[in-house]
């Protein structure tokens, strides 16, 4: 069965990225990347630049322009953020039926979660990250909402996907954790601000700064949505329990130098944890049908697999608070 990025020649691109005004040298890199196309493009003049096609119909082009909008303005206020390029007062290109967007190349590899200079300096960035992103609300791209981001999912899973030897199980712990978060969590409680919303490590590049130390470098904002400063912070977390509380310590101090650390939003975690696990569950299935996924995720449809997850989603809800 054919899909939209089966189009995607190596020709077309570069003929897509010429007409967008980078006059390519023909070098062509695919690098890691299924929701979207990303490629590594050399010029004729200048360093290669970073070319992201994005997956047709996910978002519309003023959802990626306000994304893009942002992310400029991050990078006008010396935040380190990879935003794109602009080219003829546009950030965004279009080829038939494709939009994208074309970024300078930045090197440097992920943060050290336990080092402790890292963290901070993490917690420092994001603070100003997140200053910036109570000035500037989206009023175009997605609020994140727990309860019915898990309750979407694991309904689209349960009717469709999860295999039926663990479907009512599924569905058993899946209404569980959501009569318990419904219960627990008042999500008005919490403010809401502009955040990178998929900020783990592959998407934090360390590379050098001013005074050679290092420092983060974010990349890839296309799950930038509304959502509470937390949706930031927990993903830098790992370890056991004792680790992730000095992590969060750690973090903590960085983050005051600029902001009151959000304290009160911990209870979040392990919600935005399950919200996670679930969503991304329903993510491979809507994308099953793209010819890159089942090759690199075997292991999805297997029935191994979907009683695995009933036994993690159990573990998630004894950890909920």
């Amino acid at each position: 069965m054919s899909h939209p990025f089966d189009n995607l020649t190596p020709d077309y691109m570069l003929d897509a990225v010429d007409a967008a005004g980078f006059l390519s040298d023909g070098r062509l890199l695919q690098l890691n990347s299924f929701e979207n196309r990303v490629y590594q493009v050399g010029q004729e003049e200048g360093p290669p630049v970073i070319v992201k096609f994005y997956r047709p119909q996910r978002w519309s082009d003023e959802q990626i322009l306000e994304e893009h909008a942002f992310s400029l303005f991050l990078a006008e206020r010396d935040l380190p953020v990879v935003a794109p390029i602009e080219k003829g007062g546009t950030s965004l290109f279009h080829c038939d039926d494709f939009s994208f967007a074309v970024f300078r190349r930045a090197g440097g590899h992920a943060p050290e979660l336990a080092n402790d200079d890292h963290l901070e300096q993490l917690g420092r960035t994001l603070a100003r990250w997140h200053a910036c992103g109570s000035d500037r609300p989206y009023t175009m791209r997605p609020t994140l909402q727990i309860v019915d981001d898990i309750r979407t999912a694991s309904t689209f899973l349960c009717d469709d996907v999860v295999d039926l030897n663990y479907r009512g199980q599924y569905r058993d712990v899946t209404g569980q954790i959501l009569e318990k978060v419904a219960q627990q969590l008042n999500e008005s409680a919490f403010p809401l601000l502009n955040v990178h919303g998929d900020c783990h490590t592959g998407n934090i590049l360390w590379r050098p700064n001013a005074d050679n130390q290092g420092g983060p470098h974010f990349v890839d904002l296309d799950d930038s949505l509304r959502a509470p400063a937390m949706q930031d912070i927990w993903m830098l977390l790992s370890g056991d329990n004792d680790e992730q509380q000095h992590q969060l310590r750690v973090l903590a101090r960085g983050y005051d130098t600029f902001l009151p650390f959000p304290w009160n939003q911990t209870r979040l975690i392990e919600p935005l944890r399950l919200r996670r696990i679930i969503n991304y569950d329903a993510w491979l299935a809507k994308r099953w049908d793209d010819p890159a996924f089942p090759p690199a995720f075997p292991w999805f449809e297997s029935m191994n697999y979907w009683g695995n997850q009933v036994t993690l989603l159990q573990q998630q809800l004894q950890d909920l608070p």
